[in-house]
């Protein structure tokens, strides 16, 4: 059984026995390749959600009405990649064995391996739906590939060909376009194609796991995060692009990349707040 956090995010302070999803964070950004300050963003998410209501005039529901549990941040080895990872991982794996959907909170996107790990161990037929402006498949970023650069390449060796459905991508070197053409589904740009996934998925009873990078979202909307990339997507096209993903078995999911201190303003991290809000509402009508 976990403990409950001090400070919630806002409408998620059911008890851990009777909760069907459970937020964790991850406060962890040792690898990040340009701005560092994702280990901030779960924090950040939590305080600042008090400035949002608990109740989506998007989805007509009150996240009241659900039964969410916030476990609050890991204490992560911010020296050794590794046994963060390690960490994130024994985590997740505890709250699906507890027969719960962890929602995780990054941090910096490498958190999401340890995710999918867990989720795979549990559903061997996993697919992962990416949501980002990068590939993040590169083989490894200096030599290191327990990288942000390099998750979805780590993901893909677990899963194989076929299972990792990339949207929004618009950035990434030449060879990992080559390699995503060989070995995933890239969708470039927007959501193109991602109705016909979602439904093929859906009525497979396939198992996905949803990761959401935030800097799929365009700069002019989330400038708060270490890699801003110009022509992302909207605010909405992200929202109706979570319904479509919350319609087929989600096991998993996070959200990451908020580095809060890289927008003052605090528009970043309060659209990160109702990014949150709209996916955990999805979901929890589902549970």
């Amino acid at each position: 059984m976990l403990s409950k956090n001090v400070e919630a995010f806002i409408g998620c302070d059911a008890e851990y026995e009777s909760a069907d999803i459970v937020l964790y964070g991850a406060p962890f950004d040792s690898t990040t390749s340009f701005r560092p300050g994702a280990r901030f963003g779960p924090s950040a998410i939590r305080h600042e959600s008090f400035g949002l209501e608990t109740y989506s005039p998007y989805q007509k529901k009150d996240l009241c009405d659900y039964a969410v549990f916030d476990s609050g941040d890991m204490e992560l080895c911010i020296g050794d990649s590794r046994l963060a990872l390690e960490a994130i991982e024994e985590r997740s794996l505890h709250i699906l064995k507890d027969g719960k959907l962890p929602l995780l909170l990054g941090g910096e996107h490498l958190v999401t391996l340890s995710a999918v790990k867990a989720a795979l161990s549990c559903y061997p037929d996993l697919h992962i739906i990416q949501f980002d402006a990068h590939a993040d498949l590169r083989q490894d970023y200096l030599g290191a590939t327990l990288n942000h650069a390099s998750v979805m390449r780590r993901a893909y060796d677990l899963v194989g060909d076929g299972r990792i459905h990339q949207f929004a991508i618009r950035s990434g070197e030449r060879e990992e376009f080559a390699f995503a053409k060989e070995h995933t589904d890239m969708h470039l740009f927007d959501f193109f194609g991602l109705k016909e996934l979602t439904d093929t998925l859906r009525n497979a009873g396939t198992p996905v796991y949803f990761t959401i990078d935030l800097d799929c979202l365009d700069p002019s909307v989330f400038p708060g995060t270490g890699t801003p990339e110009a022509g992302g997507v909207t605010f909405m096209q992200l929202l109706e692009a979570i319904l479509l993903v919350s319609r087929t078995m989600v096991v998993g999911a996070d959200i990451n990349e908020l580095a809060p201190m890289l927008d003052t303003s605090g528009v970043s991290t309060a659209t990160a707040c109702k990014v949150l809000r709209e996916l955990l509402l999805a979901l929890a009508e589902k549970e």
